[in-house]
């Protein structure tokens, strides 16, 4: 398995050049725009430590996750956590008010039209994050990466420092059960790891796009169940979470690209040479069969969400995504030595 390499970026000309700032231009003045739709639940923003990572999430209804997603970031060493909460009815809002080190926002408007939701993380990133190192994740994705027991964010950002590095890409893979989706149990705060234990460590495919110059990893676990008629369709597994930011920094596409356009080079994919982790996708915990069939209805998830009913309806048939090229989970070394990241010099 090896990434594309990491070529200079074509120049774009006047014209490209322009139509890029344009674009970085209006994702910037779209988030300042949707600042009007958030109202303050808990702000704890002036106790936010000088130094240190800062998480940003969006999210609905996930009080079922929400234990251990705090408690994994905290382990590793998060500085604060700014969330805009989208309409919960589960839960989720109070117990978030309820911590120390979250500053929480609820959001009403449309999760789709607001780029799901970049506009309003875009600008809790542009008011809070410039100049920090924030880290953009959803409530289902836990960051991982060689030597974490020992290194929390501070080591590893002070590491990309050293290497002149300005982010920290990511592999998005998809943890799932053996046996049909929602036959086991899970209790918040539990690992998630002990209930989905397996994944697919390949194949994995990547190209660089222009004029962008991002880049689009495609395979895996959900791929080979839910996509295999249609692998063009599968989702994108790529993603640049981790970020020194810069006001003037915009995500274009969930965390999958950025422009300027340089800092797509960040990240070359499983196999290649940048310092690189994994996001481990807790999706397909049991309550994803209730909740695909409710997304389905909601029709907030996808740029043409009729396009993808069959996947809805797939998820709530409740497969067995396990197969005999199932690989068990043991850790991030684990995944370094599949070249699913990259090892890290400490």
């Amino acid at each position: 398995m090896t990434g594309p390499a990491a070529p200079d970026l074509p120049p774009l000309g006047l014209t490209g050049a322009y139509r890029m700032r344009w674009k970085r231009r209006r994702m910037l003045w779209r988030a300042l725009r949707a600042r009007r739709q958030m109202q303050k639940t808990a702000d704890r923003t002036r106790q936010i430590p000088n130094a240190g990572v800062l998480v940003f999430t969006v999210l609905r209804n996930e009080i079922t996750r929400l234990p251990y997603f705090l408690e994994h970031y905290r382990r590793l060493g998060a500085a604060h956590f700014l969330v805009v909460d989208n309409g919960s009815d589960d839960g989720s809002a109070e117990l978030l008010a309820e911590q120390p080190d979250v500053s929480l926002w609820r959001a009403e408007g449309s999760y789709r039209d607001t780029r799901f939701g970049l506009d309003w993380l875009g600008w809790l990133l542009i008011r809070h994050g410039h100049g920090r190192w924030c880290l953009t994740v959803d409530a289902d994705e836990l960051l991982v990466y060689p030597g974490m027991d020992a290194h929390g964010l501070d080591d590893l950002t002070r590491l990309l420092e050293q290497q002149g590095r300005a982010g920290f890409g990511a592999l998005m893979l998809d943890l799932y059960p053996k046996g049909p989706l929602g036959d086991r149990t899970y209790a918040p705060g539990q690992d998630p790891g002990e209930v989905l234990q397996w994944f697919d460590e390949g194949p994995y495919r990547a190209v660089r796009q222009q004029p962008k110059g991002n880049l689009w990893v495609q395979g895996g676990a959900r791929e080979r169940v839910f996509f295999q008629d249609q692998p063009e369709r599968s989702p994108t597994l790529n993603k640049l979470p981790l970020v020194r930011w810069n006001r003037r920094y915009a995500y274009i596409n969930s965390t999958h690209s950025m422009l300027p356009r340089q800092l797509n080079m960040l990240y070359d994919g499983p196999g290649g040479e940048a310092p690189s982790g994994v996001l481990l996708h807790t999706k397909f915990l049991p309550e994803i069969v209730s909740k695909s069939a409710t997304e389905k209805q909601r029709q907030q998830h996808f740029h043409t969400p009729q396009e993808f009913d069959v996947y809805y309806d797939r998820i709530t048939e409740a497969p067995d995504m396990w197969h005999a090229g199932s690989v068990r989970y043991r850790g991030p070394d684990q995944l370094a030595a599949l070249g699913l990241m990259t090892p890290l010099a400490w």
